[in-house]
């Protein structure tokens, strides 16, 4: 994945992980040490895409735009145009198929729909639950 995406998911968990309270994002950026400039970028483009809402003024903020269990990392991913997603050659060739079949096709066609299906089977609950156990360590 992309720097975007994995500072996206990052960012998400962190919101999802504050329970529907509307975050700043640089609050978001502070808190998971994410660059300020870069993850505005980022969450103005997932606001446009659906995925949190953005709300100015006193109890302002970035919220998620549904519950966290609904929204899966490959959501984000595909919001922000992760060549993740892509049917990609492993090996930098033409587009991946069963018809130009490279050496690593068969191993990347399987890896690849394995890394796919991670991506559909979680979601940013799962990243926030992530969150709030690293919070419960930092404070032991």
């Amino acid at each position: 994945m992309t720097q975007a995406t994995g500072y996206a998911i990052t960012a998400l968990g962190h919101i999802a992980a504050s329970n529907g309270r509307p975050m700043l994002i640089k609050d978001i950026a502070e808190e998971t040490r994410l660059p300020h400039p870069y993850l505005a970028k980022i969450i103005h483009t997932l606001s446009r895409r659906g995925l949190v809402i953005t709300r100015r003024g006193v109890g302002g903020g970035v919220v998620l735009a549904r519950q966290a269990e609904t929204i899966t990392l490959h959501d984000v991913a595909s919001a922000l145009d992760d060549p993740v997603l892509e049917e990609r050659c492993m090996l930098g060739n033409a587009a991946c198929s069963d018809d130009r079949a490279c050496p690593a096709h068969a191993f990347w066609s399987q890896h690849r729909q394995e890394q796919i299906d991670f991506l559909r089977q979680r979601t940013l609950a799962d990243v926030a639950a992530f969150e709030e156990r690293q919070r419960q360590r930092s404070a032991a």
